[in-house]
Formats: C-alpha cells, sequence, structure tokens
C-alpha cells in the first residue's frame, strides 16, 4: 500500500524537482556572473532549502543533532557515511554556514541543471576516480582552499553510496591529503541515517514517510593526534552511529 501511494507522490516530486533546478540555474548563472561568489552562495543556500522541501512532499522530515558543535572562522574536514543523493541536499541546507564545498566525482560537472554548475562554480572539485593522479591533486586544491578560507570540505570516505544503510569501509587517502593541506582544520564526523530509504524501491517511486537523520559528532583538530589515529577515530566514530 505504502508503495503504490508513493507513485502519485513521487511524480508531484520530480515536478518539483526538476523546476527547482532550472529555474535555479538561472538564479545561480545570474548571481555569480553579476555579483560574484557571495551572491552565488546565497543563490545555492536558497535552492538547497527549496530542494529539501521539495521532500516534505513525500513526507520526509529531519533531524539534525549537535548543529551547535561546528565551529565557526576555521576549515573543516567534514567526514560522512554516504546513503544517497539526500545526504547532500540536507548537508548543503543544514550546514550553509560553514560554506559546504564537496568532493564529487567528475560525473557530476556536466549535464544536470544546477547541481553541475554549483559543483563547477561554488567552490567544490570534480575527480576522476579512474585517475588517481588527478583526483589527489584536486583534493590537494580543496584543502589548500578551506585552509585559506576557512571553510568546509564534505567528504564522502566510502566512495560509493551505501544502497542499504550499511557502512562500506573508509578510504585513507583523500582525507590524509586533506589533513596534509588544511593543517588548522578541524576533524567533523558526521552520520547520516535512513537517508538510503529514500530509494528503498529505487529512483522511482521514491520512499515516502522517512525521516532523515545527520549527527554531528565532537569536532577533532587534525593536528591533535597522528593520522592513523585520527582516521581510525573519525571513521568508528561514524560507524558506530548508524542505526
Amino acid at each position: 500500500m505504502q508503495k503504490l501511494v508513493a507513485y502519485p507522490l513521487s511524480i508531484i516530486y520530480y515536478l518539483l524537482f526538476g523546476s527547482t533546478l532550472v529555474i535555479f540555474h538561472v538564479i545561480q548563472w545570474l548571481s555569480f556572473n553579476l555579483f560574484g561568489y557571495q551572491a552565488h552562495k546565497k543563490s545555492v543556500d536558497v535552492l538547497t532549502f527549496f530542494l529539501v522541501v521539495n521532500t516534505y512532499v513525500l513526507g520526509t522530515r529531519y533531524k539534525i543533532r549537535n548543529i551547535d558543535k561546528l565551529p565557526s572562522g576555521v576549515p573543516l574536514i567534514i567526514a560522512s557515511n554516504h546513503q544517497s543523493l539526500y545526504d547532500i541536499t540536507s548537508m548543503g541546507w543544514f550546514m550553509r554556514k560553514v560554506h559546504p564545498k564537496f568532493i564529487s566525482k567528475i560525473e557530476l560537472g556536466k549535464g544536470i541543471p544546477s547541481i553541475s554548475y554549483n559543483l563547477r562554480h561554488g567552490g567544490s572539485v570534480l575527480i576522476d576516480r579512474k585517475n588517481p593522479k588527478q583526483s589527489l591533486s584536486a583534493i590537494r586544491i580543496m584543502a589548500e582552499y578551506i585552509e585559506n578560507n576557512q571553510r568546509a570540505a564534505i567528504i564522502f570516505p566510502e566512495g560509493t553510496r551505501s544502497k542499504t544503510g550499511k557502512p562500506r569501509s573508509f578510504a585513507e587517502s583523500g582525507l590524509k591529503i586533506l589533513c596534509k593541506y588544511a593543517p588548522s582544520a578541524y576533524m567533523v564526523p558526521v552520520t547520516v541515517n535512513n537517508s538510503w530509504k529514500m530509494t528503498r524501491w529505487g529512483s522511482f517511486p521514491l520512499g515516502i514517510g522517512n525521516k532523515i537523520e545527520l549527527i554531528i559528532h565532537d569536532p577533532i583538530p587534525v593536528n591533535a593526534m597522528p593520522f592513523p589515529e585520527l582516521f581510525e577515530k573519525t571513521e568508528q566514530t561514524v560507524i558506530q552511529a548508524i542505526n
């Protein structure tokens, strides 16, 4: 019965989702080209707000724990498990005060209204998973960017999203580069719960009546301990809070 109800709601959602992306693609272009970074950042904040609000059609609710733990005025490395696209939109909106930037796969840099434009022009970086040299170089650029501008890099060390909520092992290389070239940063472990349920039946219909939870854990100065210890602590903190 729930899946049957999900069909018409998903159609309405996708109409809203698509319209939002097309409208804000134009708004982003104008903001960036006429007024620069700050105006573009505000347009992206409003975009992510509507992308979150659109999911209310599906009965989606959000719970954000410990948002006050996010330090301000310092570079942040936000390391999170990855369950679906809805991790990204929810982090973009609820963590907007720290100027979140994403380390994303290169395929998303073209062809998607609003999303591709923001990834190319908003301070995020695109990595080619088939080219380790390019990937590590792009991550280094991101690290230097957040170090110099006191912003936040969001990385999903699992690499590929979990379609069942069960976490995958974290990869070290990306986090290691970020820590090396952003030495004044804080590592912020974040756990995402229930986002995978949005796509439990695939991309259509979408799951309905879900409660997406973001848990922000205690920040750790990256220079407070050796990297292997920091890496293990971050991974375990994220994983242990997954439902």
